[in-house]
């Protein structure tokens, strides 16, 4: 799989499209992801890098957090109690994950995927510490008529290598839905077509919610973070669920409050133009803190495999 740079010259103007190209686009309906080098950098890089060392400081001070679904997510694994994912990450204190969401670099993604009533359904740190070299099974993250593009943007902070359990992809894998106990039982790690990714910090992996992923055990990891942006369109929640008008309105809250950021740390900058429907436009309720932290409730489900079953398991996030 070739790379692609991180934006193009709008021709005539000198200003950079963010966009997808049309090829880029192919691509990604055909192999179910897409690598984009360099499309997070300088500043904005480094102040996601020291939100997340905050991020997982508090969460490795709670005491009593227990594992499952809330915002701090723990595991069980031979070396211990493990802190894995920070969810809703908007309302823990660090506003560069909201300038991130406003930005051109990852809204161009998204509109181009998911046109212009994209809806950021989660959001999302998820990490490998130091010495935590668990593998993350194969699975597809959520199953879904498969009527409109449901994707994660993928912001990698860190390094991530072959050989130190890198992702390992099935290209084209997204179109159905998966039985992955007998992918991992009949091929392990190495099935037909299987691509193992290697990103730079600041590298963007864009991945369909179907296509099967995961990543095999280290016995030495190092500390590997990614931030996960999940969108889709709001005329496919409407249609499909699993939630209603009143989620949408409350979630496309969170594109103003990141435009917002995004120009306050860019005033010199061209933003992105937001081109949302009028009919869902959102008005601020006034209540900032409410407005960054939307919770779920319900998820679609995915292909996991636990006890033999398949798309029975709420979302999950590779590392």
């Amino acid at each position: 799989m070739s790379s692609t740079t991180a934006s193009v010259a709008r021709p005539g103007t000198g200003l950079r499209d963010y966009h997808l190209t049309d090829e880029e686009v192919r691509r990604f309906d055909e192999e179910g992801y897409l690598i984009l080098r360099r499309r997070v950098t300088g500043a904005l890089l480094e102040r996601l890098q020291r939100a997340s060392e905050r991020w997982i400081a508090d969460g490795h001070a709670l005491e009593n957090e227990s594992d499952g679904d809330g915002d701090y997510n723990f595991a069980t694994r031979p070396s211990g109690r493990v802190l894995f994912r920070i969810n809703y990450v908007h309302n823990k204190g660090e506003a560069a994950s909201l300038e991130l969401l406003g930005s051109p670099e990852i809204l161009g993604i998204a509109e181009s995927l998911a046109g212009p009533d994209f809806v950021p359904t989660y959001e999302s740190l998820v990490f490998k510490n130091t010495g935590d070299g668990a593998p993350i099974d194969w699975h597809q993250d959520a199953v879904h008529p498969r009527t409109n593009r449901i994707f994660n943007i993928d912001v990698y902070l860190d390094d991530s290598r072959k050989g130190a359990g890198s992702l390992r992809v099935a290209p084209g894998s997204q179109k159905q839905v998966v039985d992955v106990c007998q992918l991992q039982e009949e091929y392990g790690w190495d099935a037909p077509g299987v691509v193992q990714t290697e990103l730079e910090p600041g590298d963007v992996l864009v991945h369909d919610v179907m296509v099967v992923h995961g990543s095999e055990a280290t016995l030495a990891n190092k500390l590997r973070r990614t931030i996960y942006y999940e969108f889709r369109a709001a005329s496919q929640i409407l249609a499909e669920g699993p939630w209603d008008a009143e989620f949408i309105d409350q979630r496309l809250r969170l594109v103003g409050l990141g435009l917002e950021e995004w120009r306050a740390q860019n005033p010199d900058a061209r933003g992105f133009e937001w081109n949302v429907g009028e009919g869902l436009r959102p008005v601020a309720s006034g209540d900032r803190e409410e407005e960054l932290r939307v919770a779920h409730g319900v998820h679609s489900p995915g292909s996991y495999c636990s006890a033999g079953s398949v798309a029975t398991r709420p979302n999950g996030r590779p590392v």
